[in-house]
């Protein structure tokens, strides 16, 4: 896999949201979930066509979400079909009845390289009442149960908020006995349902950051946070504070960026990924978005090219380029290989440039600095947004 990837020509991780349609009702989605699909989704040949664009891109990370890709018919087809393009698809279906043992071998027989399932609390209590689904918890360690019995990598989401975080202890200690291979962690980004729910306070992120770190340290599986750019931010101090204890061996210093290969071979991104910088989503209709929390739309798959909109969209462009960001993130020294969650200063301040409101370092430079009321927003914002949950696999 090429983890030399120069962001400005291609992305390194590109979602496709297959479908809008959910048996599920999690608290932390932004739309109503709905057990029908929507007829202007892609079609299977539009799908194709898109997957042969991706195939083109050169894209390591292909990850087909939802809603839920199970409601799909043409799911087993379309997993085969990147898989013969030379793609590792990844998968990320709702925790459902229809994510059967032998759902998931057709899966993999498709050519599935790896399972990505959302687990929210280490009991039924605290899991089923994000989806509102009874038994959807033991549903989701069912599938993983499945997926690892035929060798089939399976990857964790876990959507953080004060609603979950007095057990965190215990939702890693449920994971370590699960045989993952990586335990991607969703910071809240309130929009839809989710903007209903208590954000974390910035300190609650350092807290959450120190946990995460201190179980990366110990843990067979991988760990990578997603909208929580300032993550690797506080690996970075980590790292500075272990060699200025005389810590040198390689193996004993946290990852900054999770570089290299998962178990599993599909790899982590060699350098700092943000919204639109390495990331690109494709709604169920087309849409092509910064990411899956970011509301604004770059075009769409079916009238153009994928490649054209991520490389020359006056939108990529500009979130590419961090000398557009304001306030403290502006003259952070972290802002290349940080630049704070532009969704979530977008959802909070209308702003996708404003600083990272979540975030409670504060640069040198940025010390008295005066907090100026943030500008409108970049134009073309979508007013609906395409169904799904975070912590569905958006970014």
């Amino acid at each position: 896999m090429d983890f030399n990837i120069d962001f400005d020509e291609r992305p390194f991780i590109v979602i496709w949201e297959t479908t809008q349609a959910c048996d599920l009702a999690c608290v932390h989605c932004r739309a109503c979930a709905q057990p029908a699909r929507n007829s202007q989704e892609l079609t299977t040949e539009q799908a194709k066509r898109l997957i042969d664009e991706v195939a083109a891109l050169r894209a390591p990370l292909f990850v087909m979400t939802g809603g839920d890709p199970l409601k799909r018919p043409d799911i087993y087809e379309l997993v085969a079909y990147a898989a013969a393009r030379g793609i590792r698809p990844s998968l990320t279906p709702s925790a459902t009845p229809l994510l059967t043992r032998e759902a998931i071998v057709r899966l993999k027989e498709a050519g599935l390289a790896r399972l990505a399932i959302s687990l929210d609390g280490p009991t039924a209590v605290i899991h089923d009442a994000f989806r509102r689904v009874p038994g959807s918890f033991q549903w989701t360690l069912d599938a993983v149960q499945y997926a690892r019995e035929i060798g089939l990598p399976v990857q964790i989401n876990t959507t953080i908020t004060r609603h979950n975080l007095a057990q965190l202890d215990d939702m890693i200690a449920l994971l370590e006995g699960l045989d993952i291979v990586l335990w991607s962690v969703f910071f809240l980004v309130p929009t839809g349902r989710g903007a209903s729910i208590d954000l974390l306070s910035d300190e609650q992120f350092e807290d959450v950051f120190a946990k995460l770190y201190e179980t990366s340290r110990r843990a067979k599986f991988d760990i990578k946070s997603t909208e929580a750019q300032h993550y690797r931010r506080y690996l970075l101090q980590k790292r500075t504070e272990m060699r200025r204890e005389g810590v040198t061996d390689q193996k004993q210093l946290p990852s900054i960026l999770g570089m290299g290969r998962t178990e599993d071979g599909i790899g982590r991104a060699p350098k700092g990924i943000n919204d639109g910088k390495g990331f690109v989503f494709i709604s169920h209709m087309g849409e092509v978005f910064p990411s899956g929390f970011l509301p604004m739309s770059a075009g769409n798959v079916k009238t153009e090219s994928l490649a054209g909109l991520y490389r020359e969209s006056e939108l990529f462009k500009s979130l590419r380029d961090a000398d557009n960001l304001k306030g403290k993130c502006g003259v952070c020294e972290y802002r290349q290989i940080c630049g704070g969650s532009r969704a979530r200063a977008y959802a909070m301040t209308g702003d996708i440039f404003a600083e990272e409101p979540c975030c409670a370092y504060v640069p040198k430079a940025a010390e008295g600095m005066e907090r100026k009321p943030a500008p409108p927003a970049l134009p073309r914002v979508i007013d609906q947004w395409p169904e799904g949950a975070l912590g569905c696999g958006r970014g």
